[in-house]
């Protein structure tokens, strides 16, 4: 165990501190004490200090994701807490939150400090269960959210069901404000959507497959953006895909209402056309959208309409992908492949670096009610190192999740997370 780590020589970029400039960062006691150009000069080799040449790479503060499933309790074949986090370490998550439609479903504090119990002993990225709004996600019965965030959770959700009764939400919205939680919506129509596989437009219709309206999330965002600027509560949009549903947001928060908003990196990234061939992988819930609706999402995160990107990593098993496609599950990994799949929207100039780095840590932080990531002296050491230029091509045994379902699987990409770091602990390393 070292009591000094040394970073030297890395790129450092901190959107909240307006830093981006090549410095050493020196780490003792889990905190940074250093932060500058030439910062470890002074620092002797010894046993006690392990330096890290950062030389080439990129230090980005502690990423965040807002929106995983880790499938514990109950499908642990598909993933489970320690194969979840070891995903997470690896794409230079230090926190990830956990959505609550595990079975059975986390709406009681039992489950919550079960969730937080077993992370912490397993070590490494930190767990933050979300449960869930209403008893067994059915949309009735709220849950005791005093106990639950009394016991670790930091927001709650239905994910994976809408909140569709409008009394239902505003008082989930009313207790949720009481302590300061974020209601975190899956903003879908059921009755738009029954029989739905996919999107609906003219690639529905060619495959002969039932489609899922973008109307059936604006309609939703809508309604709760009204009943949000009402109570006055913290409400957020999970994996926002449509242009309408932006456009609804970006004119809520004009009037000052605390909506905020997640995209993921397929919504951004692929269109309702890859679906063609009937690519189970491709079938996610909500669905790709149309070329208009992505570039709707990246306007809107680059503006800050979208406030961060999660990945709603959705790890599921051959049974559940291999099948037709009405009856495969929907969802796709994304925990290890978010960071590169996003640095190659900034190549393109699609999206600003800052900007990026920003949506993956400190805003969904900040949304989480986290501590929030910093690269400033004093702060608590969470980072994450970057190899920008590093070609890999994404494979089964280069994946640390159980699961393999992602249509980006083959794929060369750029860009390789090499270390993460919480509180001071390298937690993950990456050959390069």
């Amino acid at each position: 165990m070292h009591d000094v780590l040394v970073v030297r020589r890395v790129r450092a970029i901190d959107p909240k501190g307006e830093l981006d400039a090549v410095v050493d960062l020196v780490i003792e006691r889990g905190r940074f004490t250093r932060v500058g150009k030439d910062a470890a000069r002074d620092i002797p080799a010894s046993d006690r200090v392990r330096v890290i040449d950062g030389d080439g790479q990129w230090a980005f503060p502690g990423l965040v994701d807002l929106h995983a499933h880790l499938r514990e309790p109950g499908q642990e074949y598909k993933e489970d807490i320690r194969s979840g986090l070891a995903a997470a370490a690896a794409g230079g998550f230090t926190d990830v939150c956990v959505m609550p439609n595990t079975k059975p479903v986390n709406d009681t504090r039992a489950i919550t400090e079960m969730l937080v119990g077993k992370a912490r002993d397993i070590g490494g990225s930190r767990l933050h269960p979300i449960a869930a709004i209403t008893m067994g996600q059915r949309g009735e019965e709220l849950t005791e959210m005093a106990d639950l965030k009394d016991a670790g959770a930091v927001g709650v959700s239905d994910d994976g069901r809408c909140v569709t009764s409008s009394v239902v939400m505003r008082r989930a919205l009313e207790y949720a404000h009481t302590f300061d939680l974020p209601v975190i919506q899956h903003a879908e129509d059921h009755a738009l959507t029954e029989g739905a596989s996919m999107h609906e437009g003219e690639v529905a219709t060619r495959l002969g497959l039932g489609g899922w309206p973008a109307v059936a999330e604006d309609v939703i965002v809508a309604r709760d953006v009204l009943l949000a600027e009402h109570v006055g509560a913290k409400y957020h949009l999970a994996h926002v895909s449509t242009r309408g549903a932006a456009r609804i947001l970006a004119e809520a928060k004009s009037r000052g209402v605390r909506a905020t908003a997640e995209v993921t990196p397929h919504h951004l990234l692929l269109t309702h056309e890859r679906v063609i061939g009937y690519d189970t992988a491709c079938k996610v819930n909500p669905p790709l959208r149309e070329e208009a609706d992505v570039a709707a999402l990246r306007k809107a995160l680059a503006d800050g309409t979208i406030d961060c990107i999660a990945t709603d990593h959705a790890p599921h098993s051959v049974l559940e992908k291999e099948c037709t496609f009405k009856e495969a599950s929907p969802g796709m990994i994304g925990l290890e492949l978010c960071v590169p799949l996003l640095l190659g929207l900034v190549r393109d100039g699609e999206l600003p670096l800052a900007r990026v780095v920003e949506a993956l840590s400190q805003a969904p932080a900040k949304i989480a009610g986290l501590d929030v990531p910093r690269l400033a002296e004093g702060a608590r050491a969470d980072f994450t190192l970057v190899d920008p230029e590093h070609a890999w091509t994404i494979a089964p045994e280069r994946l640390r999740s159980k699961s393999h379902n992602t249509p980006f699987m083959g794929q060369t990409v750029r860009g390789l997370v090499t270390a993460t770091v919480v509180h001071g602990d390298v937690v993950f390393e990456g050959a390069r």
